[in-house]
């Protein structure tokens, strides 16, 4: 058997998976609220033997891409942000756009997010919020469908042709009956964002809070993020639409700078 042959053997398991399969399931069994599990947790929510589970946290563990907490439950370990971080695409977007977010979030009060297109959702890369804000569910590193949230249909309305019937082909999930759910109401939607540059939705994930988000283009004109902001629910919403708009491209102009 061939060198190649041999490691392909030797990287997956009897079932066929790869050692490096089993390892992103593993990664993926936290989320923003489970930022601690037990090794039994961990592994039943990867599907793995608890034999099997236990070994792959220890390699883990040694490697630091996990650690554990005094009280032997597991997180994710600073070792992977470091890695990660090293060749982050949106590392330099954070940066550069942190001093605008923050004069914004200033402004509004409530929260201030930066987003960017990952596959059908948008990952949220930012957030800034403040006490006594309005009712939000997104976080830094979570995610959202495309047609529920106002960076997602920023992002959408200016994504291939291809992801754009994707999405609309459905399912488009319903949060509150507020939520955008028929493809053709979303697909005359999508056109007015790309006229008007903002979108405006009330209601969508939860029936007190506003989302309004404008594009944010890099050098090449090319749609690169989606900066919001959610606000409460009622008249004086759409005052922010300006002052939003004025901070995209400010964004803009400090990533096209040398």
């Amino acid at each position: 058997m061939s060198q190649i042959g041999t490691l392909a053997t030797v990287a997956r398991s009897s079932s066929g998976e790869s050692v490096l399969e089993r390892v992103v399931r593993v990664l993926e069994a936290f989320t923003p609220s489970d930022r601690a599990l037990t090794v039994g947790e961990l592994s039943r929510r990867a599907g793995l033997p608890a034999a099997t589970g236990s070994r792959m946290v220890a390699d883990m563990v040694e490697h630091g891409l996990l650690a554990r907490d005094a009280d032997r439950r597991v997180r994710v370990g600073t070792r992977l942000w470091e890695l990660a971080s090293r060749a982050s695409p949106t590392l330099s977007l954070r940066e550069l756009a942190m001093p605008v977010l923050e004069e914004l979030h200033g402004h509004v009060g409530h929260h201030v997010q930066l987003g960017v297109l990952d596959g059908e959702q948008v990952l949220f890369v930012e957030r800034l919020s403040a006490d006594q804000a309005v009712i939000n569910y997104t976080r830094i590193a979570a995610r959202l469908p495309l047609h529920a949230s106002s960076s997602g249909e920023v992002l959408l309305a200016h994504a291939p042709a291809d992801l754009q019937e994707q999405v609309l082909a459905g399912p488009l999930a319903r949060f509150t009956p507020f939520t955008i759910t028929d493809p053709a109401v979303l697909r005359r939607r999508l056109a007015d964002i790309r006229r008007d540059g903002f979108v405006v939705c009330c209601g969508f994930l939860h029936p007190e809070a506003t989302g309004i988000a404008v594009p944010v283009r890099d050098e090449h004109r090319q749609v690169a993020a989606a900066v919001s902001v959610i606000v409460p629910n009622d008249e004086r919403a759409r005052d922010h639409i300006a002052p939003l708009a004025a901070a995209a491209r400010r964004i803009e102009q400090r990533l096209s700078a040398p």
